[in-house]
């Protein structure tokens, strides 16, 4: 076989690999899938990671009632009294404990909240391993409540991108916005909400 001939070969080879991790990948985020752990994580158990196991009292509460007309558990705490009123802006990060780009965005949507606290900011943890999200959100610093959805619902309900991280703005309990775009700087943030509102 000619060498040239040889090369073309393998590129081919190696271009499908590309493509088909790269089609795993996007599937991984797909509403109402069952994603399996990322690389090198295949001894965590999504079963047994559940939010009664995270340490009570470590994550801050959440806000009662349903985000986007979703009841979800909160992430590692109790729920707080009082319901989400009708003209309430609520600024929902969703995001999962292996992606990168969650893991830039996180410590904006916090700064984001602290200098906006006439928004309520949640995010929505959407994967199955809830002790590690808890544990993404300690480590980076960020004690914004975030409630937990093993099963996808909230993408789904609301039809989202099938991605992480995204932004949905609510008033209410209605999408008032729906952004896409991972963000690093909370004044980019502050931006899009404005822009939806």
């Amino acid at each position: 076989m000619k060498r040239s001939v040889l090369i073309s070969v393998l590129a081919i080879v190696a271009a499908t690999v590309l493509v088909v991790v790269g089609a795993v990948s996007m599937l991984r985020g797909q509403p109402g899938s069952n994603s399996a752990a990322p690389e090198g994580e295949e001894g965590r158990s999504t079963v047994t990671n559940t939010v009664s196991e995270i340490e009570a009292g470590s994550r801050p509460d959440c806000p009662t009632g349903t985000v986007g007309g979703v009841e979800l558990p909160c992430l590692g705490a109790t729920s707080t009294d009082g319901a989400v009123a009708d003209d309430q802006v609520t600024v929902v990060s969703l995001w999962a404990w292996w992606c990168e780009p969650c893991r830039e965005e996180l410590p904006a949507l916090q700064e984001f909240a602290d200098a906006h606290p006439e928004y309520s900011v949640v995010g929505v943890h959407a994967d199955g391993d809830a002790q590690a999200g808890a544990a993404l959100l300690d480590e980076l610093g960020v004690t914004l409540p975030s409630y937990q959805d093993t099963e996808n619902l909230f993408a789904a309900q609301l039809k989202l991108p099938p991605v992480v991280p995204v932004l949905v703005v609510l008033r209410g309990q209605e999408t008032a916005g729906v952004v896409p775009t991972p963000f690093t700087d909370a004044d980019d943030i502050a931006a899009a909400v404005e822009e939806v509102l």
